[in-house]
């Protein structure tokens, strides 16, 4: 005994530095066999459009104030879960990015340029001809060709940037349907975004974006009038198309693939639906995307997007971006209540955040859509709203910038809460020679939540093309080397 410890101090002072860089207890303790970590049969990915963490503070307390409390102690379902990351969200060529590049970056595991979806970085925006030679390889392909399901549902149109990244190739996120490809990048060989997910061997689709599948003798966009995707596409699969919730619930549970297209172009917002509404909701799209799902005995890869988060806030509406983001952890929570946990990793996160901001010095359980009610010297709420230098109310959403730009003097603040909110910068994009205001994506980290077989990988801060690696890892399958 003595002999082995005496050469083992003699190889601690032959590599002083060494010892000097290794923890204690990896010097005083030999080295544990180690278990290798469960494989995830299953993986769902939650993408919440544009829901930063300050969308996720504001729908905490807005969730918990529509359930009677004061809102601020609540947490939203995905909340609960034990694995938090902070994800650097731009692009290649920008500093605040959208939503094509960050989508891109999670699935396919390599950062790229804002505005193109499933190309690499060396192509150029709307270059059909680059575009080609720099397809990107991506997650639910390669499930795909595993055996596993693929599953997709959103709330914008399936074709938009976000849902299009799990099965598209594109150098325009806006090439929706093939009208919208310039005659001289037609040419060229792109395809357009409908036309590349009926090719695509998905078992569950559902979303908005009828339009993009259809020529004008059926209400659509394409070139062809009487042109009608969902028609070949039935033909090549033997799958279920359908546009209501009522036709999606009477869908037979035989195997065969399923499109759900339940409006022209996105969904309805949650504050906008009448109990009459055909269209299903998230929560119930996700219900049945999973139960169609789980049947499959190699299991699934299932991406679900709460995309109208995103178009709340571009519209300068609060109510609108909280009330999309209430519903969207609903469906986290309607996919945590079916799933296995021991064999499904569940990641939730967003592609970018916004410009909405929380300020002010509202008493506790203000109301969060409502106007600052501030203490008294005391520290008790005085029950009056609280005024500016300028002498009018403000409420405590805000937005740096957006439709709700006050010119010239400021005036009190609209109490609607389907109102915009007030903000500093009037951005828009000029359209027809019109400009057109809306507010603009956010550049700060976003938040990753995550559970099950995986998500021990989720910690730190890191780059959001690891989501990629990650969800591979999970799975047991060697992710590519990522690109920063």
């Amino acid at each position: 005994m003595t002999v082995i410890r005496l050469a083992a101090l003699s190889l601690l002072l032959a590599c002083g530095a060494c010892a000097r860089t290794l923890p204690v207890a990896q010097i005083a303790a030999a080295p544990k066999a180690e278990t290798a970590a469960p494989h995830a049969k299953n993986v769902i990915l939650f993408i919440g459009d544009g829901m930063g963490v300050s969308t996720v503070t504001a729908a905490r307390i807005y969730d918990g104030q529509s359930q009677g409390e004061t809102g601020e102690e609540n947490l939203l379902s995905f909340e609960h879960f034990p694995n938090v990351a902070l994800v650097k969200t731009y692009n290649t060529n920008q500093q605040v990015p959208d939503s094509a590049g960050t989508a891109t970056a999670m699935n396919s595991g390599t950062k790229t340029r804002a505005g193109v979806i499933g190309i690499g970085p060396a192509a150029h925006r709307g270059d059909c001809a680059e575009s080609l030679a720099n397809h990107l390889p991506l997650i639910a392909e390669e499930l795909a060709d595993r055996g596993k399901a693929i599953g997709i549902v959103t709330t914008t149109r399936i074709t938009h940037a976000t849902p299009a990244a799990v099965y598209a190739h594109t150098p325009e996120r806006d090439w929706e349907a093939d009208s919208d490809i310039p005659s001289d990048q037609r040419v060229a060989g792109c395809s357009d975004i409908a036309a590349q997910l009926v090719a695509f061997p998905f078992d569950v689709a559902m979303g908005g974006g009828s339009r993009e599948f259809f020529g004008a003798d059926h209400g659509g966009k394409r070139l062809d009038a009487a042109a009608d995707l969902t028609a070949g596409w039935k033909e090549a699969t033997g799958g279920h198309y359908v546009t209501s919730a009522a036709g999606l619930g009477a869908v037979p549970r035989d195997g065969k693939p399923v499109l759900g297209l339940f409006s022209p172009s996105h969904m309805t917002y949650m504050l906008d639906r009448s109990s009459g509404t055909s269209e299903p909701t998230l929560s119930v799209m996700t219900a049945e995307a999973i139960d169609r799902l789980s049947s499959e005995k190699n299991g699934y890869f299932l991406m679900v997007e709460g995309g109208r988060i995103d178009h709340g806030h571009h519209d300068g509406k609060a109510a609108y971006a909280l009330s999309e983001t209430q519903e969207f952890a609903r469906a986290v929570k309607v996919a945590m209540d079916k799933v296995d946990p021991a064999d499904t990793l569940v990641m939730v996160t967003a592609d970018h955040s916004h410009v909405m901001t929380i300020a002010g010095y509202a008493t506790r359980g203000n109301p969060i859509l409502g106007l600052v009610m501030n203490n008294d010297e005391r520290g008790d709420p005085t029950g009056t709203p609280a005024l500016a230098a300028d002498g009018f109310s403000y409420t405590t959403l805000g937005y740096q910038n957006g439709p709700g730009a006050v010119r010239g003097a400021r005036s009190a603040p609209p109490t609607d809460p389907k109102a915009a909110q007030q903000s500093l910068v009037p951005t828009g994009d000029i359209f027809n020679g019109t400009l057109n205001l809306a507010e603009t994506h956010g550049g700060e980290d976003v938040a990753l939540y995550a559970t099950g077989p995986g998500a021990e990988g989720v910690h730190g801060v890191i780059e959001q093309n690891r989501i990629h690696e990650i969800m591979l890892g999970a799975i047991g399958a060697a992710p590519a080397t990522s690109s920063d």
